[in-house]
């Protein structure tokens, strides 16, 4: 991984570094400065990066100076990371990609972000994502409209768009974003990238801007799925401040989920194909086809193919719930307004309580406040939701989901079901991402776990992923199968247009 110049950090790993640090041929203050470089020479054209840190180069110094005394200070001692700019840092604003937030320092960190530093990770720079995580194209009134690294003139999905964006094109190491429902599965699909939704309860939402209190998690986005597992390592955990958590409390592998990368994970692995979540959902889907689909669905046949490859039993199809009860399970327009005042009224610094005076500023995006508007979602008293008889209802359909996903899963014995993130490639701007086209809901809905790995191209070179999802806190046996997959087929390509 080194040039002439010294050490590139185009494609360079979590293990790349560490050997580099070890062999005396890198610090993290150069490391800094290569990503720094590469924001400035490349950004313009990606438009992934709302800020960088000022204080960069001084923690890495701080960590140069550790390393000489004592070594690394953690698992992610001295790399660059990409947070999405809906989780709060001390040392720099979170905006959310609201104009309204522009400039609003939080006075601690969100615990993930807390959790990340202490692992030795440097805060490089926030991402850009779609205003207030209400969408999935990635526009912002702050930050403005993402590009898709692979080509420039498609969306990046949605709303972890900006990090996923500056992952692929090698802007950071490493990133984080945050899923309601899609959002660290869809952008690193359209990036060759794994992106990770942990379970509900095992990675803490405090400190993060909140779009569902039911169905936010915030997830890594990564290169390779072992560099997504030394992240999980670090993010995963329980928070006194986020009582959800407390379900993991005996649930995370004591020696890590690193410890899970076998290459030989998928031998004896049986896999079930959601087939109902290939094809065009939806023939009204903008900007979208039959045969954009059915181009996606090449790509994840030859990906479940390489699965069994690879000594896996296929399962297909699986049909593990009703589509039409998936759907009635939405709670987001019931918890947005609730779930967003709550975290408005714990950031003093910010002079809006709720997302009605955000939007009455006239400054958010006219893409996010029409979708608000449309949505009914102001519409909706944050005081009395609790007592909704239909939102009480969404939420019992949850658990009924839950349970038959798994009895689903348990019928045919199966580690994991597969299906694409998304079963249409990026569409060209000004068209938006088709939501109708992203089966996330079955993870969403029922807050399990699921991880997208690269699956391979279009015949027009645009990035395929194919999802795995498990059991309740089976992350372990998903890294496994994941792993595998990705060592078996190695998919993962950076794009042209950002090659040293």
């Amino acid at each position: 991984m080194t040039t002439d110049a010294g050490f590139d950090p185009v494609e360079a790993t979590v293990a790349d570094v560490h050997d580099a640090f070890a062999a005396g041929t890198l610090t993290a203050v150069e490391l800094v400065d290569r990503y720094l470089e590469r924001i400035e020479a490349h950004d313009d054209d990606l438009n992934a990066v709302l800020t960088t840190n000022d204080g960069a180069r001084e923690r890495a110094a701080r960590l140069d100076e550790r390393y000489a005394a004592s070594g690394p200070v953690g698992p992610l001692h001295g790399v660059p990371v990409v947070l999405k700019d809906n989780q709060d840092t001390h040392d720099l604003p979170t905006t959310a990609g609201s104009r309204p937030l522009a400039g609003a320092t939080p006075d601690r960190d969100a615990t993930v972000v807390a959790r990340l530093r202490e692992a030795g990770a440097v805060v490089l720079a926030k991402a850009n994502l779609q205003e207030l995580s209400f969408g999935v194209d990635t526009i912002s009134s702050l930050g403005g409209a993402t590009r898709n690294a692979y080509a420039r003139d498609r969306r990046p999905s949605g709303s972890s768009g900006g990090t996923a964006a500056a992952v692929a094109a090698n802007l950071g190491l490493l990133g984080t974003g945050s899923d309601t429902c899609s959002s660290v599965r869809s952008p690193p699909a359209f990036a060759s990238l794994v992106g990770v939704r942990p379970t509900r309860g095992l990675v803490s939402r405090t400190g993060v801007a909140p779009l569902s209190e039911t169905q936010d998690v915030p997830g890594p986005v990564a290169r390779t799925v072992a560099d997504a597992a030394r992240m999980l390592d670090a993010m995963a955990g329980y928070d006194p401040a986020d009582p959800v958590t407390a379900r993991c409390v005996g649930r995370v592998p004591e020696d890590g989920y690193r410890s899970h990368l076998d290459p030989d994970g998928l031998d004896g692995a049986r896999v079930g194909v959601v087939r109902r979540f290939f094809g065009l959902q939806d023939a009204d889907s903008e900007g979208v086809s039959e045969a954009d689909a059915a181009r996606v669905s090449a790509v994840v046949d030859d990906a479940v193919a390489a699965m069994a490859d690879a000594g896996a039993t296929v399962v297909d199809p699986v049909d593990p719930v009703d589509p039409g009860r998936l759907a009635r399970a939405r709670v987001l327009s019931y918890e947005f307004a609730r779930d967003l005042g709550d975290y408005l009224a714990g950031r003093p610094e910010v002079q809006y309580d709720t997302l009605a005076e955000l939007v009455a500023t006239g400054e958010v995006a006219p893409a996010i406040e029409s979708r608000i508007r449309e949505g009914e979602i102001l519409e909706v008293d944050p005081g009395t939701v609790d007592e909704d008889p239909e939102y009480l209802r969404r939420l019992v359909l949850r658990r009924e989901l839950a349970d038959e996903t798994l009895a689903a899963m348990a019928d045919d014995d199966l580690d994991a079901l597969v299906y694409p993130p998304s079963t249409v490639p990026p569409v060209q701007c000004p068209a938006h991402q088709p939501f109708g086209e992203l089966p996330c809901e079955l993870a969403a809905h029922t807050g399990f776990p699921a991880v997208v790995v690269p699956a391979g191209f279009t015949d027009e070179g645009l990035p395929v992923g194919v999802e795995l999802l498990g059991r309740p806190f089976a992350e372990p046996r998903l890294f496994e199968l994941a792993y595998a997959f990705e060592r078996a087929t190695d998919h993962r390509r950076p794009p042209e247009a950002f090659t040293p």
